[in-house]
């Protein structure tokens, strides 16, 4: 049975100034305002190339060689994007099995690829290899647009963080899991790109809109269908991992108060995030109807890797700051000091060589500082408000049947 009323909760922000203890609980407050806020400007333009991703491999074989209607592939993109969600506010067990199902399937498409590359690389196909690895086109104005695209792609490991609540002895299978994955997906990826550029000239790769498709179709004659299908249902399983991870940041962050109470609820039933879920849902849907995926890449790639730069910023200066407060696991300061200038550098760079989308990322980015400091400091809803906002919380909670979990977790 359950004992929670309907309607609990506030959203109500206090000050914590003054002992070292209350500056750590603000420096705390304002890490999780920046990540719930840095989760609503990120996710969704990155699930929304994604689902456009899934979308074109969906619908490209049947139009190929022409090109395939671009209000189709969104339409397959929105369809896509909904059976996630779908899965994913109606059973935590589900999505977790949908996961795994499809990383088999991802993994299973890369080895279709790579095999038939290596094969013809074995057999001497060595021609676009010649001149691989010259620099007179690399230009430094470039190179981080080159990093935002490569970088996304070995992105899964930020979702193992968002759930790790749910993850059986974090301090060991985090870090161990991480660091498995990174090697493996390594491994797999440049292998992958061998077998590309075996079969494709660099200028056929660049002129692709669906790579796989174009490979599928000089490496596999009768089955070139196939190897379309298997990626789109990667994509639908990098989606699917995304909306399984994402939610959890806004769950926990609405339970420790930097988010309306609403979105820390569970249904009843499902017990599945179900409040988080359909918030991330249209902003999505907007940002895939209204972009394109180079653009959502370049645009979430700034967001996501300031944040980062920030956030190890930061993490350095409580390290710093906070020398005795305990920690699971400790990276070495060589290793986070690099990652941090390393990560300053590209975002930086970037708005120089993409200043449209880029700088509109900065923009939305900076708006955090206005929410940061009225959240943080010295912000009270009027009470006439406040009672406004309780009301529609509570018809909210009555009508999607979410409550507070009962378990503790954390």
């Amino acid at each position: 049975m359950l004992h929670h009323r309907y309607g609990g909760g506030q959203w109500d922000f206090h000050r914590t100034q003054g002992s070292p203890d209350k500056q750590w609980q603000r420096g705390a407050l304002s890490a999780g305002v920046g990540a719930v806020w840095g989760a609503l400007l990120i996710w969704p333009a990155v699930a929304s190339y994604v689902s456009l991703a899934f979308g074109r491999y969906v619908v490209e074989p049947f139009f190929a060689p022409c090109a395939a209607p671009t209000v189709l592939i969104k339409i397959v993109s929105i369809l896509g994007l909904t059976f996630v969600v779908a899965v994913n506010c109606w059973s935590v067990t589900w999505a977790s099995r949908t996961q795994i199902t499809l990383t088999f399937v991802k993994m299973f498409a890369l080895v279709l690829i790579i095999v038939p590359g290596v094969i013809a690389l074995a057999k001497g196909k060595t021609e676009n290899f010649q001149n691989g690895f010259e620099v007179d086109s690399l230009t430094l104005d470039r190179l981080p647009l080159a990093f935002y695209n490569g970088l996304y792609a070995y992105g899964g490991w930020f979702y193992l963080n968002f759930v790790t609540e749910e993850v059986i002895n974090p301090n060991r299978n985090i870090p161990l899991a991480i660091i498995c994955s990174m090697v493996t997906v390594t491994v797999c990826y440049v292998l992958v790109n061998v077998a590309y550029y075996t079969m494709m000239t660099p200028a056929e790769l660049l002129l692709s809109d669906a790579v796989a498709v174009t490979f599928a179709n000089r490496a596999f004659e009768g089955l070139a269908s196939v190897i379309p299908f298997l990626v789109a249902l990667s994509c639908l399983g990098a989606l699917n991992g995304g909306f399984f991870g994402s939610p959890r940041m806004l769950f926990v962050g609405a339970r420790e108060g930097h988010w309306p109470p609403i979105f820390s609820m569970i249904h009843i039933r499902r017990h599945t995030p179900l409040p988080a879920v359909l918030l991330l849902y249209p902003l999505v849907v907007v940002m895939l109807i209204t972009g394109e995926i180079y653009q959502l890449i370049n645009f979430a790639s700034f967001a996501r890797w300031f944040f980062i730069a920030l956030a190890t910023l930061g993490m350095l200066i409580h390290r710093y700051r906070f020398p005795l407060h305990p920690r699971p696991f400790k990276v070495p300061l060589v290793i986070a000091v690099t990652f941090t200038v390393v990560c300053f550098f590209i975002v930086g760079l970037s708005l120089y060589s993409d200043p449209w989308n880029t700088g509109r990322s900065c923009a939305l980015t900076l708006t955090g500082v206005p929410v940061y400091y009225v959240t943080v400091y010295r912000f009270r809803l009027p009470h006439r408000w406040r009672r406004i906002f309780n009301y529609c919380s509570m018809h909210l909670q009555i009508l999607l049947e979410v409550t507070q979990q009962e378990v503790q977790t954390y």
